[in-house]
């Protein structure tokens, strides 16, 4: 676990990932659409979405699909703690469906991570991943506020892999 930390601030530290957001968020982790779900708790996230672009995917002239670089970690009321590394796609939704750009931004992203269940719901192994599909609004001081819907799972590498959904609204930071 420390060493998980020591590497996640020297990247934070790093020059050459000198610009991106902050990503402070607030949820519901272990939500159920259907109303099943068994150890709702309060997730608070933050993560560093850095803009330095590790893969360029699609064709050159479209300029479309950047990979980026992404760290954090949560936090749920139930004590379970999740730190996470992955990346992201950011696109501007006018630039996808009009060729305009406008205020939003669609962020789905891919981490994996250590997690800890604490007092919270066991998931079935230390190594979890996270998927997440997220819609955000620029503010007018390039903040943006942000609702997300994720996914954590060991994908199937557990005893068990029971998942938990997590709704999150987001503020984002410039850095």
């Amino acid at each position: 676990m420390r060493i998980l930390f020591s590497l996640f601030l020297l990247i934070l530290s790093s020059k050459s990932y000198a610009t991106g957001y902050d990503v402070f968020g607030l949820g519901l982790f272990d939500v159920k659409f259907d109303g099943s779900s068994s150890q709702d708790a309060t997730d608070f996230r933050y993560e560093r979405r850095f803009d330095s672009s590790l893969i360029d995917i699609g064709p050159e002239e479209d300029n479309f699909f950047y990979l980026k670089p992404l760290m954090g970690f949560e936090v749920t009321s139930d004590n379970a703690s999740y730190i996470l590394a992955g990346v992201y796609i950011e696109e501007d939704l006018g630039d996808i469906f009009g060729g305009d750009k406008n205020s939003f931004n669609f962020t789905p992203s891919f981490a994996f991570g250590y997690y800890d269940d604490g007092d919270g719901k066991k998931l079935g192994n230390n190594l979890e991943f996270r998927t997440t599909f997220e819609l955000s609004y620029n503010l007018k001081n390039d903040n943006r506020i942000g609702i997300s819907l994720g996914h954590i799972s060991n994908a199937n590498i557990g005893d068990k892999n029971p998942g938990v959904e997590i709704i999150s609204f987001s503020y984002q930071v410039p850095f």
